[in-house]
């Protein structure tokens, strides 16, 4: 009797075994590749924002959102997405060595400073572009008053 009970104990501690594995596996699989989750997940996070567009990186760990003026970043943090709206000025970026990716510090969320590898540097490069335009603080976005453009001259 007491062999039968040892058995039946070791049989279901295989069985919550082999099911954690799996489902931390599939923990690691799921990522952001889905837009439409990434999409869902930013709106519930930021509902005032328009979506413009949405670059995701090799992985799938984390997405760059384009948003109407300014950017947007969402990563997967196992359990939960973290999303944040990057303000004007508060990122700095630079290239990474692959040529495909880039390497950024977040000033005001430094936990998600990393390298972000893209499929294709052209992906990259427009990521970059999205985030350009948080470089630019507000004063330094209008001309001098002395420098009219060809554009404005009539």
């Amino acid at each position: 009797m007491g062999i039968i009970v040892w058995c039946v104990l070791f049989a279901i501690v295989i069985f919550f075994a082999f099911v954690a594995t799996r489902m931390a596996a599939q923990n690691k699989e799921d990522g952001l590749h889905d837009t439409g989750l990434a999409i869902i997940e930013f709106g519930r996070a930021f509902p005032n924002e328009a979506i413009r567009q949405l670059q995701a990186t090799e992985n799938g760990q984390a997405v760059f959102v384009r948003l109407h003026d300014k950017a947007g970043f969402m990563r997967n943090m196992s359990r939960h997405f973290s999303c944040h709206v990057i303000e004007p000025g508060r990122v700095r970026v630079v290239g990474s060595e692959t040529g495909r990716g880039l390497v950024i510090d977040f000033l005001d969320a430094p936990h998600h400073n990393a390298g972000f590898e893209f499929a294709s540097a052209k992906e990259a490069s427009e990521v970059s572009l999205w985030l350009l335009g948080n470089y630019i603080a507000e004063p330094d976005k209008d001309l001098p008053p002395g420098n009219i453009s060809a554009a404005n001259k009539q």
